[in-house]
C-alpha cells in the first residue's frame, strides 16, 4: 500500500475533475465516456471533461491507488471490450468522504456569513 494511503486527508483539496470522477464512481464501475456523460447530467452541464481531462486524472488516480481498473466485463455482445471499466478503492472512498466533509463545511460557512445568495438560512 502506498504510504500516503493511511491518510485520504493529505489528497485534499481534490480538484474538481478527479472529486466528480471519484463521485461518478461512488455508487458503482464505469467506463471513461460514463463517466463523463453523468459528470456532465448531474452538474446540469457546469462542468464539461474532455477526455485529456478524464484520462489524465484517472492516471493520477490509479497510481494514487482511489481507483482500480475493474476485472469485470460486460458481455461483449453489448459492450466495446476495448472499453477499460473503472471502480473506487476503499482508499478513494475515504478520500471522496473526506473532501465532501470538507466541501459540506464550507457550505456551512457560507450560509452562516449569507454568501450563497438567495434566501437567508438558520441552524447549521
Amino acid at each position: 500500500m502506498n504510504p500516503a494511503q493511511s491518510d485520504p486527508d493529505q489528497e485534499i483539496p481534490l480538484t474538481p475533475a478527479v472529486f466528480h470522477i471519484l463521485l461518478a464512481l461512488a455508487d458503482g464501475e464505469k467506463h471513461g465516456y460514463a463517466i463523463m456523460k453523468e459528470v456532465e447530467s448531474v452538474t446540469d452541464g457546469a462542468v464539461r471533461m474532455g477526455p485529456g481531462t478524464l484520462y489524465g486524472s484517472i492516471k493520477r488516480m490509479l497510481k494514487a491507488g482511489m481507483i482500480r481498473e475493474s476485472d469485470e466485463r460486460p458481455d461483449p455482445e453489448l459492450d466495446d471490450a476495448r472499453r477499460r471499466y473503472y471502480e473506487l478503492t476503499g482508499y478513494g472512498r475515504r478520500v471522496l468522504e473526506a473532501e465532501a466533509q470538507r466541501l459540506a463545511q464550507a457550505v456551512r460557512v457560507a450560509r452562516r456569513k449569507n454568501a450563497l445568495g438567495g434566501a437567508t438560512t438558520t441552524g447549521g
